[in-house]
């Protein structure tokens, strides 16, 4: 005879079968992206994430783990918003797609206008990618033409910083700067002079003065400019806060000292925004919290918060006009950016941070969150936490009074061979990145609760407090 205790018990067997032949299948057939694939066996399944709510996601057999990362710094508000998904439903049964070659749609125009009003100065003019790296190439492709079409052939090169990420592509590649990221795919596209970047807590000059490090730091873009040949640098690439190395903040005056450099020397400023826009620094573009105006605004991830894939180069008036003459066009695009469902997700999606007050949100509970972070000082392992908004880094170390680092061996054994694994068990989603210094970074959905914040934060705190005796 049948009882209900055997229908549960199928029923959990049942579910535990299929957990396991999706992590069987992943690993036979799924190719994952910036991965150790040989880590992964029969006894060491990919995770496999099935469905997610607010800032909670679950996996195949049930574990919840709370998302610390917003999914790669994207799911601003969350999972599962179903005024998000509906959006997405609507538009695909009136016009799923049309390309932006030649013609338009309303949702690329209206989100357009939106996007031109939000950005600060005169970034009037968007031009729809599909991703952050589509973004990045768009802008160095149109830095590059802009020069050329106004005389100034020998203008291609670009700057950017030390360890700063800025996508994948062969073009935005070149820009990057994590060696491990490159070495592969060399010889890079030509251009790219790397300066220093905006790691205070690494600086070797003006270490005890911030503002001086800000204008030293700053001068050395000045002093790259005039080694290159002002008539041969393009423009200047840097984020808001940069990622890669774990969360470097622009020291006070920094991106206003760069701003007069570019100007000077007729240079491009450009500020990749794919992670620091759309409130993870609590406004709507990391130009916008520090004042300061670019020429072209490079953003995608928080645009849609991740409900569709899409992206945007937003560029000054002046940028455009030399394409409004005559037979002139900006030769490049991509088929799916800008396309009718992904802007109808990022309208609704702007829609709901205004009706929510989600730049508010972020603003109220930053202070809060960087303190509970703070706290961590507590821990011999924490050298420096930093970061704007929901977007934090905490540097690891292994002598906080001499700011010894570890050694790759040992920094790997940290991260990829205890923090990874630990905070996962405990249901935490964070990052632990070695792109530089052992940094581990949280950067939660914006929508991220006080008690949610602070779970994560003692979570950390849990892993940490035995972290050094891994080593």
């Amino acid at each position: 005879m049948t009882t209900i205790q055997d229908i549960i018990t199928d029923g959990i067997h049942a579910e535990k079968d299929e957990a396991h032949l999706l992590a069987e299948k992943a690993r036979r057939h799924l190719w994952l992206h910036f991965s150790r694939m040989g880590r992964y066996s029969q006894e060491n399944e990919i995770p496999v994430i099935v469905r997610g709510e607010g800032s909670w996601v679950w996996d195949s057999r049930g574990k919840r783990y709370f998302d610390g990362i917003s999914s790669l710094f994207t799911s601003q508000l969350g999972h599962g918003r179903k005024e998000l998904a509906e959006a997405a439903a609507k538009q695909s049964e009136e016009l799923a797609y049309f390309p932006l070659w030649t013609y338009a749609h309303p949702n690329a125009i209206n989100l357009a206008a939106e996007l031109a009003q939000l950005a600060p100065g005169d970034l009037n003019r968007v031009f729809f990618t599909s991703g952050g790296a589509e973004s990045v190439e768009s802008a160095w492709k149109l830095a590059r033409a802009y020069h050329r079409i106004n005389g100034d052939q020998y203008k291609y090169k670009a700057i950017t910083r030390n360890i700063a990420y800025h996508g994948t592509t062969m073009g935005a590649l070149a820009l990057t700067s994590v060696p491990d990221y490159r070495t592969p795919f060399e010889p890079m596209a030509l251009g790219a002079v790397k300066v220093p970047n905006t790691n205070f807590y690494r600086a070797r000059e003006h270490g005890d003065d911030a503002v001086a490090f800000g204008r030293w730091a700053a001068d050395e873009i000045e002093r790259a400019i005039e080694r290159e040949g002002a008539d041969t640098v393009a423009a200047i690439f840097l984020e808001p806060v940069q990622n890669a190395g774990g969360c470097f903040p622009p020291p006070p005056g920094y991106l206003e000292r760069v701003r007069e450099i570019a100007t000077r020397h007729n240079v491009l400023l450009v500020f990749d925004e794919t992670i620091c826009a759309f409130g993870r620094l609590g406004d709507w573009f990391g130009a916008n919290k520090f004042n300061v105006t670019p020429d072209i605004i490079t953003c995608a991830k928080g645009i849609t918060s991740a409900y569709a894939p899409l992206g945007a180069m937003i560029a000054s008036d002046r940028l455009i006009a030399p394409f409004l003459e005559g037979n002139n066009s900006f030769l490049h695009g991509f088929t799916f950016a800008g396309n009718p469902v992904s802007t109808a997700v990022a309208l609704k999606n702007l829609e709901i941070f205004k009706d929510e007050n989600v730049l508010g949100h972020v603003n109220e509970l930053s202070p809060k969150f960087r303190s509970a972070l703070e706290d961590l000082y507590e821990l011999p392992i924490v050298g420096n936490v930093r970061g704007e908004g929901f977007f934090f880094g905490i540097e690891l170390v292994k002598n906080r009074e001499t700011k010894e680092s570890f050694t790759a061996e040992e920094s790997d054994r940290l991260l990829r061979g205890y923090l990874s694994g630990a905070l996962f068990e405990e249901g935490l989603i964070c990052r632990s990145d070695d792109r530089g210094d052992p940094v581990v970074q949280l950067a939660p959905p914006l929508t991220s609760t006080e008690d949610e914040l602070m779970w994560a934060v003692g979570t950390v705190r849990k892993i940490l407090s035995g972290a050094l005796e891994q080593i």
